[in-house]
C-alpha cells in the first residue's frame, strides 16, 4: 500500500504566505502602540545617560589570583655579578609583566628577624593575603619583605615555611649579609623595577613603625621634578677610625644624630664630612631615578660601607631633587609622623619586637589618616 504523500511548498509560495501574515500583523493597532511605547522608552533612556553625572571610575582591584611572594632570578655575566632581574612569565600582570601600583615598599629583613616580622604583622602590616591586597587597594602601596638567601638548609627551610604561610616576600638571589647591604639595596631596586610599575620605590627597614596611609599621602603629592629622592636628610662626620665600627660612648650626641654608625675605609674619597643624604631606615626614589639605576651595570656603582651613604652618593651623581621630610624620622608618634623610630639612639626602634606592640596600642600612633607633613628642602 502506498505511503501517504508528503506535501512540500516551494520557497516562493512559503515566502508569499509569510509576507502576507507580517503585513496583517504590522497593520494592527496593538503593534503600532507597542512601537510608540518602545520609541518613547528609548528616548528617555538616552536622555538619562546624556544628562546624568559620570560615575567615578572604580579603583582597580589587585589581582588576587596570583601569588604575592616571588623569587627573582638573575642573569649572570662574567665579572658583573647579578644582572637584570627576570620576572617569571607565570607572574606577569599588567604592562610588560609589571604590576601597577602607586608605590612599592620593600621591607628589608634578615634570617634573624622572625620576631620583627611577627611584630610588624601584628601591628601596621596586615598578616594575611587579603589584608595586603585591601591595603594596596586603599593606599596604592604594595608591601613585601625583601630577603636574600643563606647557605644554611635549615634557615632556608624555615623561610620557605614562612613564605608558604604569609605569602609576602620578594626573595633575592644573593647571600644575605649585613656587610653587603649596599649590594642587596641595588638588587632590590632592580628587582622592584622588574616586578612593579610604580611612581615610587621605597626602601624600609623591618624595625620602624610606619603609617601606610600617611606615606601614601606623601608620595601622591604633585611634584614638578621627575627625579626625586625623598627621605629624612642629614650630613655628618666621616668615621676614619677602624675601631669605630658602631656608635659607642665616646661619640658625642651630635655625632650620633648626624654621623654614620660604621667606619668607612674609603674615607679618603669623601673628606671629613658626608654629603646630604637620607637616613637608611626609610627613603623613596621616583621611577625615573630607579630606571636610571636599572640601566647601569652593577660594576658601574661604587659601594661604600654604609648603605645610606652609598645611595646618597649615587643620588649626588644624578640630577635628583633632594626632598627633606622629617616626618620619616620621628622619635615618637605625632599628628604628622609617617615613620617612627628611636633616632638618634638606634637606627630603627630599640627593641623593636616589644616597642612595635607598645606603639600600636596608642591612639596617636594608629589614628585616621592626616595630611602629610610639610616638606622642607635642603639642597
Amino acid at each position: 500500500m502506498p505511503s501517504s504523500p508528503k506535501v512540500f511548498f516551494s520557497s516562493a509560495t512559503a515566502s508569499s504566505r509569510r509576507a502576507g501574515a507580517l503585513r496583517r500583523l504590522f497593520s494592527t493597532p496593538a503593534f503600532s502602540a507597542a512601537c510608540l511605547l518602545f520609541g518613547i522608552a528609548g528616548f528617555l533612556a538616552a536622555a538619562l545617560v546624556a544628562f546624568s553625572p559620570a560615575a567615578p571610575a572604580r579603583p582597580r582591584c589587585p589581582d588576587s589570583s596570583r601569588p604575592l611572594s616571588v623569587s627573582v632570578a638573575w642573569d649572570r655575566t662574567p665579572g658583573d655579578g647579578a644582572g637584570a632581574a627576570q620576572l617569571p612569565a607565570s607572574l606577569a600582570t599588567g604592562s610588560r609583566g609589571r604590576h601597577k601600583v602607586m608605590a612599592f615598599v620593600g621591607i628589608f629583613t634578615g634570617f634573624g628577624s622572625i620576631g620583627r616580622r611577627r611584630a610588624l604583622r601584628r601591628t601596621w602590616l596586615p598578616s594575611d593575603r587579603q589584608g595586603l591586597l585591601r591595603l594596596e587597594e586603599a593606599t596604592g602601596l604594595a608591601f613585601r619583605f625583601v630577603i636574600g638567601k643563606s647557605n644554611s638548609k635549615n634557615k632556608m627551610a624555615v623561610l620557605a615555611r614562612e613564605v608558604e604561610e604569609y605569602d609576602d616576600f620578594v626573595l633575592l638571589d644573593l647571600h644575605e649579609e649585613y656587610s653587603r647591604l649596599p649590594y642587596k639595596t641595588l638588587a632590590f631596586f632592580k628587582a622592584a623595577y622588574a616586578l612593579f610599575d610604580s611612581d615610587f620605590y621605597v626602601k624600609a627597614d623591618d624595625d620602624i613603625y610606619l603609617r601606610p596611609d600617611r606615606l601614601s599621602l606623601l608620595l601622591a603629592k604633585e611634584r614638578s621634578h621627575p627625579q626625586t629622592y625623598i627621605g629624612c636628610m642629614k650630613k655628618g662626620p666621616v668615621f676614619t677610625d677602624p675601631k669605630l665600627k658602631w656608635l659607642t660612648s665616646p661619640v658625642t650626641y651630635i655625632d650620633r644624630l648626624l654621623g654614620e654608625c660604621r667606619y668607612e675605609p674609603q674615607s679618603f674619597l669623601l673628606g671629613s664630612e658626608y654629603f646630604l643624604h637620607a637616613y637608611g631606615p626609610i627613603y623613596a626614589l621616583s621611577a625615573d631615578v630607579v630606571a636610571s639605576l636599572v640601566a647601569l651595570r652593577n660594576n658601574s656603582f661604587r659601594m661604600f660601607n654604609n648603605e645610606d651613604v652609598t645611595i646618597g652618593s649615587w643620588m649626588l651623581a644624578m640630577n635628583v631633587n633632594h626632598e627633606n621630610t622629617h616626618a620619616l624620622c620621628e622619635p615618637d608618634c605625632t599628628d604628622s609622623s609617617i615613620a617612627v623610630w628611636d633616632i638618634p639612639k638606634c637606627s630603627g626602634l630599640c627593641h623593636p619586637e616589644v616597642k612595635m606592640l607598645e606603639l600600636h596600642k596608642r591612639k596617636e600612633c594608629t589614628g585616621g589618616p592626616t595630611e602629610a607633613a610639610e616638606v622642607s628642602e635642603d639642597r
